[in-house]
């Protein structure tokens, strides 16, 4: 099969830096030189692009890496470039390609092309590495012979097949004028954009869209709300809009829709507050431009999901990465008003609960209107469980572990995902009749449990401290069994809570303690335990953190009580007593471990997450399975 490269394709690439269409683009054939991953993930390949006289950089984007992968684009093989466009190069001359449609058209050639001659006619790699000639029926009888071997110089001959614009030309020639509108229009796929572009467009759907918020700093006040996009490609990005531009397209984007939008800038996005996998981050201003794309609907897809199971959420906790879930809804509460510390505002909040394949239960609050409107559909609901998908949600460590909404949080309900039918089916043969646990009392010790229990990532004490970096990126979970070794009877056990939220309270001016929380005076509080102990086991020692149900469960009693201890004189210290007998007693520990700042530099802290004592039949079976791996490794 001879092919051939467009004569003087770079030049005419050059030229039309940015088509209007890909209708527009002339006939380029192409051949790929010098072919090699880039990129940390290498799911983006550079190239060069030759015509046998010149050669331009050129980039393939990450939605076309599966075309390198399969083997249809290779080295030294010809392609046809369908779409494109051309960048510039920051702080040089040059320029570089981003083809972001393409086809091929001839397998890898046995050389490189380099000649000055347009037209030129090379034969595919042969298996067998014979330079045959492989004659076409419609043979020139006249023939130039070239010094190199496999190199056929012939006329151009006129190619019969129809390329690809030229079949889209065609079916625009047949469509309606809005249809043929929409189609002139220049679309950039998201991943091809970045902050030295000129002018560009997008076709995306919002598949998040956050509340309004406003703002105070030096400057003075403002509003602001950002959306998640997301192109035909599952491309995403989230696009954030200030002030004029935030109240000028906040009841433009809808929640669903699909829009053309133009005008906006990139930077590069910042790690501690994307919540999409970009690098990138758009900011639109009250210049740009945002149009409904109601006739392109079908062709972007709708929110994309990565859904965490309920018993792997434990390594997310406190963790600035967001989760995505989907479950079946077992319980919702009445709605909750909460106060705001910050500015003594009065929110709505409630809980639901929700289960999944691994017979874990979780409790996710819903805030704001997701409480009022989506908890309330769901509470006249509840008898029927529903099923819900929720996106961007924040892990946290309140009763063990538990869920959170944020205002760029989705929440849909029975979609029609492939996620959703499984675990409907699921649910209907076998879930209902399940027995379900609590996924922060999952951490039981239980082998059986099929969550992250006392007997998973179990480490030794040496483990953790002669490794100082351990945290430092997101809290780790670890698992360990040990004795509590020492309490110093002299630290600060615990602190006066509120009664109702076990928020900490101050002394109130006459009498009774202030609830900064509540907002509200009450003549009595409650102590609970923030203490710090002395783990020990057969490799070291460390001092770790507990707080009240924890330390209830080592001590053997509640902090009330053991400040009435404290408080009795007698020959005999009875608080002191309680404490010894706390000591040296072997418990299994579910614990976490993070990076604190601490005199200008870090240091590990330790915290208790979970505390059981020893089921020596448990521990026993968990010994004997190490052994039996020890064994098979050996």
């Amino acid at each position: 099969m001879a092919t051939q490269v467009s004569p003087d394709a770079i030049s005419t690439i050059l030229s039309n830096p940015s088509p209007e269409s890909s209708s527009e683009v002339p006939e380029i054939v192409v051949q790929v030189v010098d072919l090699k991953a880039t990129g940390t993930a290498g799911n983006r390949f550079m190239f060069s692009a030759s015509d046998g006289k010149r050669k331009l950089r050129a980039i393939l984007p990450s939605n076309m890496s599966s075309e390198v992968m399969s083997g249809n684009i290779q080295n030294l093989g010809l392609i046809r470039v369908l779409d494109y466009t051309l960048n510039d190069i920051p702080n040089k001359p040059d320029k570089y390609l981003i083809v972001t449609k393409c086809e091929v058209v001839s397998p890898p050639l046995e050389t490189e092309i380099k000649s000055e001659e347009a037209g030129i006619l090379l034969n595919p790699k042969q298996e067998n590495g014979l330079n045959t000639v492989v004659k076409q029926e419609n043979e020139i009888k006249s023939e130039v012979k070239s010094d190199g071997p496999g190199i056929l110089l012939k006329p151009r001959q006129e190619i019969l097949a129809k390329s690809a614009a030229q079949i889209v030309h065609e079916q625009r020639e047949n469509m309606a004028p809005a249809a043929r509108m929409s189609m002139t229009r220049r679309v950039f796929p998201l991943v091809s954009l970045n902050p030295y572009q000129g002018s560009w467009t997008i076709k995306v759907r919002v598949t998040s869209k956050g509340n309004m918020r406003t703002y105070k700093n030096y400057r003075g006040e403002g509003c602001v709300f950002n959306v998640e996009l997301t192109d035909e490609d599952g491309t995403e990005i989230q696009a954030t809009m200030f002030n004029e531009a935030a109240k000028k397209f906040y009841d433009r984007f809808q929640l669903g829709n699909v829009y053309y939008i133009s005008k906006g800038t990139l930077r590069l996005a910042n790690k501690q507050f994307k919540t999409v996998k970009n690098d990138y981050e758009m900011t639109l201003n009250e210049n740009s431009e945002v149009e409904e794309a109601r006739s392109e609907e079908a062709f972007v897809p709708e929110t994309k999901f990565n859904f965490v199971q309920i018993d792997q959420l434990g390594p997310y906790v406190s963790a600035k990465e967001l989760v995505d879930v989907i479950g079946v809804v077992q319980n919702v509460s009445p709605t909750m008003s909460i106060r705001r510390k910050s500015n003594n505002e009065t929110i709505p909040k409630r809980d639901i609960t929700i289960a999944d394949e691994t017979k874990k239960t979780v409790v996710v609050s819903l805030w704001n209107e997701l409480a009022t409107d989506m908890g309330q559909l769901l509470l006249d609901l509840a008898d029927k469980s529903p099923i819900v998908a929720i996106k961007s949600l924040r892990v946290g460590e309140f009763q063990g572990l538990s869920l959170s909404t944020l205002s760029r949080s989705t929440v849909l309900l029975n979609p029609d995902i492939p996620e959703a039918k499984k675990l409907r089916a699921w649910y209907d043969s076998e879930g209902k009749e399940s027995s379900m646990a609590s996924v922060g009392s999952g951490m039981s010790p239980s082998l059986t449990s099929g969550s992250r229990s006392m007997y998973s990532d179990r480490v030794s004490v040496s483990h953790i401290t002669n490794n100082p970096s351990l945290g430092g990126d997101k809290p780790v979970f670890f698992s360990i069994r040990g004795y509590i070794s020492f309490i110093k009877p002299d630290q600060t056990m615990w602190y006066r809570a509120c009664k109702s939220c076990n928020k900490k309270v101050t002394e109130a001016l006459g009498s009774g303690y202030w609830c900064e929380g509540c907002q509200k005076n009450e003549e009595e509080c409650s102590l609970r335990y923030i203490m710090v102990v002395r783990v020990s086991d057969a490799s070291g020692e460390a001092y770790v953190s507990v707080f009240n149900d924890e330390a209830e469960k080592i001590v053997g009693c509640s902090a009330d009580e053991l400040d009435k201890l404290k408080s009795q004189e007698g020959e005999e210290n009875l608080y002191q007593l309680k404490l010894k007998q706390a000591t040296w007693n072997p418990h299994l520990f579910r614990i976490s471990v993070a990076q604190n700042e601490f005199n200008s530099g870090k240091r590990q802290r330790i915290t208790v997450r979970t505390v059981a004592p020893v089921d020596f039949a448990n521990e026993s079976r968990f010994l004997l399975e190490e052994i039996s791996k020890t064994r098979v490794s050996s």
